[in-house]
C-alpha cells in the first residue's frame, strides 16, 4: 500500500521503516521537506504526501495535528483511512491538551469523509515496530467507527509484528479517550521500570468449559 505519514519524528520514522521492510511504498510529509533531507527516507509536502497515499498517518504531536491537518483541506483527505496515533499533551507533560475528549474524536469531528482508527499511541516508538522483542506479547488498541477502515490498519499492524491475537478492537472512535488518556500512566509505568520500551497486555479469566 501507498502509505502516507505526517511528521518525520522518531515516531514517523519507526514505522515509515517497518511498513517499507514490509513491502509497503512509505513516504513522510513535512511543512519544509527540503530540510528534513538525510533521514533515509523519502519526504514531500504535506499535500503531496496526502495525495499520494491510500492510508495517511497522523503521526504530529498531538498539540498541533488538528490545525496541520486543516492546512491539507477536508476535501484532499476525503475517503483516506486515517492512522492517528498523536497523543496531545502541554510542554510540560503533565496535562492533556484535549481533557474532556480525545484528539481522535476531533480529528472525526472535523473530518467526517475520513475514517479516522485510533491505535499505537500506547506504547513508544520502539514497540510500535518490534513488538516481539518484548518478553511476551502484548495488546495493541484500535478505536473507530468504520469497520471496514479498522480490518485495513489491523493488517498494517500484522505487518508490523502484531498478529490478529494481540489486536483489541475496544469499540468507537470516543474510546480514543482511554488510549490517549494512558499517557499518565504510561510515564508512571515508565518510571517504575526505568524505560520507555514496554507494552502493556489484557488478561481475562479463562472461559469455562
Amino acid at each position: 500500500m501507498r502509505i502516507g505519514l505526517l511528521g518525520t519524528g522518531n515516531v514517523a520514522r519507526a514505522l515509515a521503516h517497518g511498513w517499507r521492510a514490509a513491502g509497503h511504498d512509505v513516504l513522510l510529509g513535512s511543512r519544509h521537506p527540503k530540510e528534513r533531507t538525510g533521514l533515509g527516507l523519502p519526504v514531500a509536502g504535506l499535500d503531496e504526501t496526502a495525495a499520494r497515499a491510500e492510508v495517511l498517518v497522523n503521526a504530529t504531536p498531538g498539540g498541533v495535528s488538528l490545525e496541520l491537518l486543516h492546512s491539507i483541506g477536508e476535501s484532499a483527505l476525503a475517503g483516506t483511512v486515517l492512522i492517528d496515533v498523536g497523543v496531545g499533551l502541554s510542554d510540560d507533560f503533565q496535562q492533556l491538551t484535549h481533557p474532556n475528549s480525545s484528539l481522535g474524536e476531533l480529528i472525526q469531528e472535523a473530518f467526517p469523509l475520513t475514517p479516522v482508527v485510533k491505535t499505537l499511541c500506547t506504547m513508544d516508538s520502539t514497540a510500535m515496530t518490534a513488538p516481539g522483542d518484548l518478553t511476551e506479547p502484548g495488546t495493541v488498541f484500535l478505536s473507530g467507527d468504520d469497520a471496514e477502515a479498522k480490518r485495513t490498519v489491523g493488517r498494517l499492524l500484522t505487518d508490523l509484528g502484531w498478529p490478529p491475537s494481540t489486536q483489541l478492537d475496544i469499540g468507537g472512535i470516543t474510546t480514543a479517550r482511554g488510549q490517549e488518556h494512558f499517557a499518565f500512566l504510561f510515564m508512571g509505568i515508565a518510571g517504575g521500570v526505568g524505560s520507555h520500551t514496554f507494552n502493556i497486555k489484557v488478561v481475562t479469566r479463562p472461559q469455562a468449559g
